[in-house]
């Protein structure tokens, strides 16, 4: 009887240990939902975040050894990029479309702008093997990463062996973005009652509830859902969204609806980056949705907003923003690797 109580006990202290440490690495407020990805199936330790964080920064990771991919995804902007409109990758390639922000992901149950990856723990594998962004094939990454200096000992004390492999490559960079939750604005300090609205806060806070709510419902300030949102196809580019990768008529057209959080770091808006300012992004609401048939069922009636409305919701949406996230030191460059 004594023999089991002690490996019950010895049990309850290890997972007690390994509650703490996912804690200390990922933590959400009681409001939030519960996430959509399983840490059992990749659980969060400090060695395997360390090494994700190291190899986001490292441009290793690209074909002409120049792209990272904190270079299209900045810890400054919010893990998005301002620089131009569209992502840049290897040779000064031009992609197709604005580089998303990464944060909250552990909410997220598909990825990209289309949705064409439907698990973190393999959202990497796209860019890093996109021509246009870091355009290298996967099992000549592994091979750079084995014979450098760097990783073997990192992937060791990451995975406890240094034969570095693709699964545990991508795991790892999933663990670094895991950690990456914004939860800390002035909004999340109003739901806390450690902060209060302004009156014009207020004001364009029931103005989103109002309007916005449906596609962008907080507190992730987004349904994590495809919309329409009435946008004019770029001619240049072409690009009808989710379509591209269904085939399906009803998916044309259709974007992946963003986070609202975050919106001071993140322009330009929109999945090719064509508004560089809130007050773009509302006119083109209030005055320039395009009919299309899979438009979302919300803009159907368009969106009424005065001068006033406007800047009262853009005053709301200035509370989404997280200078803490922004600014945190864990997810910076780790330039003690470097």
């Amino acid at each position: 009887m004594m023999k089991h109580l002690l490996i019950l006990l010895f049990a309850f202290v290890l997972l007690t240990a390994f509650n703490n440490e996912v804690q200390s690495l990922f933590h959400a407020p009681n409001y939030f939902p519960k996430p959509s990805y399983d840490f059992k199936k990749n659980p969060l330790t400090k060695e395997k975040v360390l090494l994700g964080r190291v190899l986001f920064f490292d441009p290793l990771l690209s074909i002409d050894g120049k792209v990272s991919c904190a270079s299209c995804h900045s810890p400054y902007n919010a893990f998005a990029h301002t620089d131009h409109s569209l992502s840049h990758g290897i040779f000064d390639s031009i992609g197709n479309r604005n580089a998303p922000a990464l944060f909250n992901l552990a909410w997220q149950h598909d990825f990209m702008w289309d949705g064409a990856i439907n698990h973190l723990d393999v959202q990497a594998l796209a860019p890093i093997s996109h021509p246009k962004e870091m355009g290298e094939n996967i099992n000549h990454l592994v091979e750079k990463l084995q014979s450098s200096s760097r990783y073997p000992s990192l992937f060791f004390k990451a995975f406890k062996d240094s034969a570095i492999t693709g699964e545990n490559l991508l795991k790892a960079l999933a663990q670094f973005q895991l950690t990456l939750v914004s939860n800390h604005s002035k909004y999340d300090e109003v739901r806390q009652g450690k902060n209060s609205f302004s009156e014009q806060e207020n004001k364009g806070y029931q103005l989103f509830l109002q309007n916005c709510n449906a596609c962008h419902t907080e507190p992730l300030f987004t349904n994590e859902q495809f919309e329409c949102n009435g946008l004019s196809v770029d001619t240049t580019l072409n690009d009808f969204g989710k379509n591209r990768i269904t085939h399906l008529s009803v998916d044309s057209l259709v974007f992946k609806v963003p986070s609202l959080r975050n919106l001071r770091y993140t322009f330009p808006y929109m999945h090719d980056g064509r508004f560089k300012k809130l007050g773009q992004v509302l006119n083109h609401y209030t005055n320039n949705i395009q009919p299309h048939p899979n438009l979302s069922k919300e803009l159907k009636n368009g969106i009424h907003l005065s001068s006033d409305d406007k800047a009262d919701l853009i005053a709301f949406l200035m509370t989404l923003n997280d200078s803490s996230f922004v600014f945190n030191t864990h997810h910076q460059f780790p330039k003690e690797f470097f």
